[in-house]
């Protein structure tokens, strides 16, 4: 399979309004005249990477890359406890992807995203699907309540030491501890106290660490040691598990159908403990036009060489497959 592309740096790049308030970044790579290529970035929080800009053949494909609402450079930054993030839903999101399209004057692009990438592609994609050629998605999630119980507290019996020490973050009496994680955590990460933030970032973050260590011992993003960055993507990956990500339950899969017309591929690492195969093998079922590509040694992260290569592979499939 092929590596990665080379780096490369952007051509044009800017701050798109998206209204209420928020300036989303963006950001334009590889050829100017090429097959336009919109990346979604993980997390929900993590923003884009420089990483994902050389997943596509940079002569064949504009690459389009985004910091999603109040996260990476976009405006303003979840990091500050005064941001307003009841206005950043999935639906603002598949919105503020509109009007991106729009500004960049794009009939349709391929979408490509990993892990919560792939759940804003789908939405995306079903909301929109004429504007939609194709679609590339790893680490294959739709955030059913299913999805974010197994990540909140299904995995524990994977992983005793690291979840006695999540629990331990929580201060004893928390209303709902025994429940739902993820609104504990949401309010320390609301406290006023910036110090209770940074330590629930930092806790979140080292409970998600457990099962990334044990698929990639390499080691984390270099991005975690960032006490920004962490306060930015722990407060809204809660914010969006809280809320079941504005999404009714199982929608993405029931409303499958409309994907009908598009072309997909999905990438799912055998050893992904985040986001087991099953929910891959139940979107693949109910998409009959795209293709489930099983990686035997892979796991939830793209910088895996595995799934990178077929990530790759996949965009280069796409490459010269004919526009809408």
């Amino acid at each position: 399979m092929p590596a990665l592309y080379p780096e490369i740096e952007p051509y044009d790049h800017g701050l798109l309004d998206a209204g209420d308030g928020n300036l989303i970044y963006w950001e334009a790579c590889g050829n100017p005249m090429g097959r336009p290529a919109l990346v979604l970035h993980g997390g929900p929080g993590s923003g884009c990477s420089t990483a994902a800009r050389r997943q596509f053949d940079p002569d064949a494909y504009r690459i389009i890359l985004f910091d999603q609402r109040n996260c990476g450079r976009s405006l303003p930054s979840a990091a500050d406890p005064e941001a307003d993030l009841s206005l950043n839903t999935t639906w603002h999101l598949v919105a503020d992807i509109e009007k991106l399209r729009l500004f960049l004057g794009i009939e349709s692009w391929l979408l490509f995203g990993n892990s919560w990438g792939s759940t804003l592609a789908l939405a995306y994609a079903e909301t929109h699907p004429k504007h939609v050629t194709a679609i590339v998605i790893s680490g294959v999630t739709t955030t059913r309540r299913s999805e974010i119980d197994w990540l909140c507290r299904g995995m524990a019996p994977l992983f005793p030491e690291e979840w006695h020490r999540f629990r331990q973050g929580i201060p004893s009496g928390t209303p709902g501890l025994d429940e739902d994680m993820a609104s504990a955590y949401n309010r320390l990460l609301n406290d006023p106290d910036p110090e209770t933030r940074l330590k629930a970032a930092r806790d979140w973050h080292d409970w998600e660490a457990a099962s990334i260590l044990l698929a990639d011992p390499e080691g984390l993003p270099r991005r975690w040691a960032d006490p920004a960055y962490v306060l930015t993507r722990a407060r809204i990956i809660t914010h969006y598990f809280v809320n079941g990500a504005w999404l009714e339950d199982g929608m993405l899969l029931k409303n499958a159908a409309r994907l009908a017309d598009i072309p997909g591929i999905l990438l799912q690492g055998r050893f992904d403990i985040e986001a087991p195969l099953v929910t891959a093998w139940e979107l693949a079922r109910a998409w009959p036009q795209s293709e489930l590509v099983i990686l035997p040694h892979a796991s939830h992260s793209t910088a895996n060489p595995d799934m990178s290569a077929a990530i790759v592979a996949a965009t280069d499939r796409f490459r010269d497959f004919p526009q809408k």
